[in-house]
């Protein structure tokens, strides 16, 4: 099997660090392969009979079955924990229901246990622990022969360490013995080169009660608390001109790449499916929707890795771990805004293929968060990215009026005049009133949704990675 450079390097590296330590961290960008790096590293220690079995955890069943799939083929051997077999594939969650007999398999045993996405495991003491870090600290550590650490942003949300980990004194960020960033992805054609579109409106008027107020940006609105983002990611007509320039831009993508897809990222389950009725009933585009409330979730995502279908709306499905390499654009309509979540669904449009086209592109509203963390992200390669407005001339913002949304699929034979919303019944409170057109989306039981009584034009900031600056 033909490694990545940086994967040869990893293993390597981990192999000569094992000789006298028994944790290792690799800090790998999102995309670039470590659950197969680490695969080959556990067959390595096997090889080399330094090890006995192995055991994984990752924070989802779909996360978990595709390590699984992996080591099952390096190793060519089956990882689902029973007599005869290597080892076993496990989730974080399921970990808290192991029984002792279980963990006296590390203390009579040489096991090598593998921690995917291990910021998800908090404490270096029992005392300031989450319920999966007290785990590794009761049960694993001091007792595995050998521990893998993965992570593509190692860092937390709140102030508490990662579990197995260890910070520098001068600024309290991880020592990690491994890193492979994205700037070297990139230049390695690993990862798709990111550009970050940020949407903005120059007129926002909130009425609130009988006074009307006007901001010139969302930003603008948002930090004077006029409207909160919840508001924004439900507004239709802002909605709407996200999804469509998601959306031509896709088209254009798929003229080099004619499997291209795009990732939309919904706040819920409702949400979602007002998403998904924008999509059909004014861009005339048919997309799948697939969230933590469907028992076939699973089936429904392996089936969008295979089809031609160009949209899949997700809500807490889609994220780390989950591997679909056609996917290349992605809208950002989450409630979560943390830079953790934002570079783990960046990184979904980040893996490579065999297309030519190696561009990726995720566009969100223009908050506060989004911009810094879009800012942060084109600062790791300073000198190949740009910032630019969308058609600007003289570099100026263009105001692109709202009413122009455009259709690209004018020609498309899709007939989905009588489809409905893949859904059960009850499991979404969108209404329509077609008398009303767009603005007769609403949702019930959030709370009056009506602030923004109008918008005047769009705007677009875009973060360009290595592209010239201008």
């Amino acid at each position: 099997m033909i490694l990545r450079r940086w994967q040869a390097q990893c293993v390597t590296s981990a192999l000569q660090y094992f000789e006298h330590n028994e944790h290792f961290l690799c800090l790998a960008t999102p995309g670039s392969g470590k659950t197969l790096m680490s695969a080959i590293l556990a067959k390595s220690l096997l090889d080399r009979g330094l090890i006995d079995f192995v055991i994984c955890f990752s924070p989802s069943v779909m996360t978990s079955e595709g390590i699984k799939a992996t080591y099952e083929s390096v190793l060519n051997r089956r990882m689902a924990g029973k007599m005869g077999d290597v080892g076993c594939s496990l989730t974080y969650q399921g970990m808290l229901h192991l029984n002792s007999e279980f963990w006296a398999l590390l203390k009579n045993n040489r096991v090598f246990v593998v921690f995917d996405e291990i910021h998800h495991c908090a404490g270096d003491e029992l005392n300031n622990a989450n319920a999966w870090g007290k785990t590794i600290l009761e049960n694993i550590k001091g007792y595995a022969s050998y521990t893998l650490a993965l992570s593509g942003t190692p860092w937390r949300s709140d102030s508490i360490p990662i579990t197995l980990s260890d910070y520098s004194d001068e600024n309290g960020k991880v020592n990690c013995n491994h890193v492979y960033g994205l700037s070297q992805a990139i230049a390695d054609s690993v990862c798709r080169k990111p550009n970050i579109v940020l949407v903005d409106n120059t007129k926002i008027t909130v009425t609130n009660g009988g006074d009307k107020q006007t901001y010139k940006s969302f930003t603008d609105a948002l930090d004077q608390k006029a409207i909160n983002y919840h508001e924004l990611i439900h507004h239709e007509q802002a909605v709407l001109y996200l999804l469509n320039k998601s959306l031509l831009k896709l088209n254009e993508l798929i003229k080099e790449n004619s499997k291209a897809a795009g990732l939309i990222v919904a706040a819920s389950v409702e949400h979602a499916y007002f998403i998904q009725r924008l999509m059909q009933d004014k861009l005339k585009q048919e997309a799948v929707v697939v969230t933590y409330k469907q028992s076939n979730s699973k089936d429904i995502i392996e089936s969008f890795k295979c089809s031609e279908l160009k949209w899949i709306i997700s809500v807490g499905m889609i994220s780390e771990g989950t591997d679909i390499p056609r996917l290349q654009v992605c809208c950002h309509l989450s409630l979560v805004k943390t830079e953790l979540y934002f570079r783990q669904v960046l990184g979904r449009v980040l893996r490579v293929t065999s297309s030519c086209n190696s561009e990726a592109w995720l566009y969100t509203f223009s908050e506060q968060n989004m911009l810094d963390f879009a800012l942060g992200l084109a600062n790791e390669i300073p000198d190949k990215h740009s910032i630019k407005f969308d058609d600007s001339k003289d570099m100026e913002e263009v105001l692109i009026e709202p009413q122009q949304i455009v259709n690209p699929n004018l020609n498309q034979s899709l007939d989905i005049s009588k489809r409905k919303p893949d859904c059960k019944a009850g499991s979404s409170v969108m209404q329509i009133d077609k008398s009303k057109g767009i603005s007769g989306l609403a949702f019930k039981g959030k709370g009056d949704l009506s602030a923004i009584s109008s918008l005047g034009y769009f705007r677009e900031k875009i973060i360009a990675t290595y592209q010239s600056a201008i």
